[in-house]
């Protein structure tokens, strides 16, 4: 069993995925007042959302200070070529998110309670056909329903300098993030492929999420500082390891709320923007190209197992092997985000070029599935008449397989005997179109191309052939605001 355990946690693709497509969350209810069960059809192409003001819920929790929105991500996505099995499956996102603002509700300012709830359901292409290390989708992961984040955040200070969050909380939301990189499918456009395959379950992002306080401080305009502190794994860790069961299954409600009990995964991260806040322009001055740059780092204080090196010091491939892995204590990571506008239209400001990159590293290659993650895209607002809304983009993913991880597929070669490529990295180019067709809905084809599948791995259904071969995917996502 230990042995098992070591292997799937040095070999198996992170589970953890990125978060689905931001929800509005207006102050006032929208859509039409007319008395009729189903007047807002009339006014469908302009509502905000597909059921306008759900017969007169919205206005009537607005005055409450209570904000509700259900928004529903549907996506049937194929591989026509590559994997290990090809087909084209379905998988769905329903994501419910109540939000309550104090000062409407209970007369003071600055206060705002979250609850949100996901009801996943589909098959996981890339777990199905694929074997990548970057899954096809961002929403995809284990079927169910499930709590996602309850926290409470208070604003204080003059100007709301300072900002704190308590409570359950997906880091997905608010740390690693580039903009830009948020409009393409795939997994690692959203939360980072390192942590995504080095924290403990994927660390706190989509479908997880971990207790824990948020500390930003807004120290000018331009530039603000964040700080935060929370349990170290999203799950119950030894469970895990003693079981092998995915974190999701540990946990399938999403209630059990894991506290400091093992250890707590630390950050910090410093933002710097422009145009700054309250920032002014000449009225004769062209408005300055938007850019944004994030640099930060995390440290988890859980026990990490080594990929390649048992208790006794042997590999965990070698006969005679305990086949109990070595245990390090901590793992660390550091990263970088960029989000750049390149080039705004003079005809029409509407249409942007911008561009993206996100690079993150750790030191500890021992402990670490991959040990290098880097995203680059470019993305085009307003890309062609009348259509202010829609992006057009294309971007780069890059997973590097750590270098004791190729050591011990060495080991499993040599010493083991079996037939085990030495895994390195893994590449996705991904092309995206986002039309907004109407406010409340978002039609996306997106087309993927996956060079080195795992890394490298052999395919499953036959381990002894060559490498699994590369994979083209192609598909396209609905986003429906209820």
């Amino acid at each position: 069993m230990a042995l098992r355990i070591a292997l799937l946690l040095a070999c198996n693709p992170a589970l953890a995925a990125p978060p689905p497509v931001a929800i509005a969350l207006p102050d006032e209810g929208t859509g039409t007042t007319g008395e009729g069960a189903f007047d807002f059809l009339k006014n469908w192409r302009r509502e905000q959302g597909l059921l306008g003001d759900m017969w007169g819920l919205r206005r009537v929790l607005a005055r409450r200070g209570i904000t509700f929105a259900v928004e529903e991500t549907s996506e049937a996505l194929g591989n026509p070529r590559g994997g290990f099995h090809q087909s084209l499956d379905y998988d769905g996102l329903t994501q419910a998110v109540l939000q309550v603002n104090s000062q409407r509700a209970l007369g003071y300012y600055g206060g705002t309670l979250n609850l949100s709830a996901l009801q996943i359901h589909g098959i996981n292409l890339s777990q199905r056909n694929l074997g990548t290390l970057q899954t096809a989708s961002g929403i995809a992961a284990d079927r169910g329903t499930r709590l996602w984040e309850l926290w409470y955040d208070q604003k204080l200070l003059s100007e709301d300098r300072l900002d704190l969050r308590i409570g359950q909380q997906s880091l997905d939301q608010e740390w690693m993030v580039s903009t830009g990189a948020l409009a393409f499918v795939n997994t690692s456009f959203g939360w980072p492929m390192l942590p995504s395959a080095d924290l403990p379950g994927g660390g706190p992002a989509y479908p997880l999420s971990a207790p824990g306080l948020r500390v930003a401080w807004r120290l000018s305009g331009a530039v603000k500082l964040q700080l935060g502190a929370f349990a170290g794994a999203p799950f119950n860790l030894p469970a895990a390891r003693a079981t092998g069961l995915d974190p999701q299954v540990l946990d399938r409600s999403g209630t059990s709320f894991p506290l400091f009990r093992h250890g707590a995964l630390l950050l910090a991260e410093v933002q710097f923007a422009a145009p700054a806040l309250g920032g002014m322009v000449a009225a004769s001055a062209r408005q300055p190209l938007a850019h944004s740059y994030r640099l930060g780092l995390w440290f988890d204080s859980e026990s990490f197992t080594d990929v390649r090196f048992g208790s006794d010091g042997l590999p965990l491939a070698a006969p005679p092997s305990t086949h109990d892995p070595r245990l390090h204590a901590g793992n660390l990571g550091v990263y970088a985000v960029a989000d750049q506008m390149l080039w705004r239209s003079k005809r029409d400001p509407n249409r942007t070029l911008s561009a993206f990159t996100r690079l993150m590293g750790t030191p500890f290659a021992d402990r670490n599935l991959v040990s290098f993650s880097a995203n680059l895209g470019l993305t085009l607002k307003d890309p062609f008449p009348y259509r202010t809304d829609d992006t057009l983009g294309i971007a780069m993913g890059f997973a590097r397989v750590s270098p004791a991880v190729q050591a011990a597929d060495g080991d499993l070669a040599t010493l083991a005997a079996t037939y085990t490529p030495r895994r390195t990295s893994e590449t996705v180019i991904e092309a995206t179109y986002q039309r907004q067709v109407t406010p409340w809905l978002q039609i996306q084809p997106d087309l993927q191309f996956v060079f080195n599948p795992g890394g490298g791995i052999a395919d499953p259904l036959a381990p002894t052939t060559p490498r699994l071969g590369n994979a083209l995917v192609a598909g396209v996502r609905a986003n429906i605001a209820l």
